[in-house]
């Protein structure tokens, strides 16, 4: 593949799993909507590092590691927004944070952080563009 291939293979799954995360939270499975709105800005995470560093990409799932891998010069805001998403990862997969993360997930707590991915979304499609 080439590099715009595996740029486009990112992005658009990105973008399959940013409809998907809509959809899980309309049907109010709030805690797994996070977990796919990190899954979205993971992979366009990867796309951008595709596109400005290499196309063999770090298999890790940190979300502001994979930023700092990628160039990125994430602002303080940002920084601690990619890191709170990384969180969703790790608190959605694994029985022992689950049930508690299940538990925080209220519609409002998962509206607001939905929207702090949505901006996040936002950033590294821009970055994208002007790559």
């Amino acid at each position: 593949m080439t590099r715009d291939e595996i740029i486009e293979y990112w992005v658009t799954s990105a973008e399959q799993d940013h409809r998907t995360m809509i959809h899980l939270y309309e049907s109010k499975d709030y805690h797994w909507s996070l977990f796919m709105g990190h899954l979205v800005l993971e992979k366009l995470l990867k796309a951008l590092y595709v596109a400005l560093v290499d196309t063999e990409v770090p298999r890790i799932h940190d979300l502001l590691r994979l930023s700092e891998k990628a160039d990125l010069r994430p602002n303080d805001k940002q920084r601690d927004q990619l890191d709170l998403a990384t969180s969703f990862n790790i608190a959605a997969r694994y029985p022992d944070y689950k049930h508690s993360f299940y538990k925080n997930c209220t519609p409002a707590f998962t509206e607001e952080n939905l929207r702090t991915i949505k901006e996040l979304r936002t950033w590294l499609l821009e970055v994208l563009e002007k790559r």
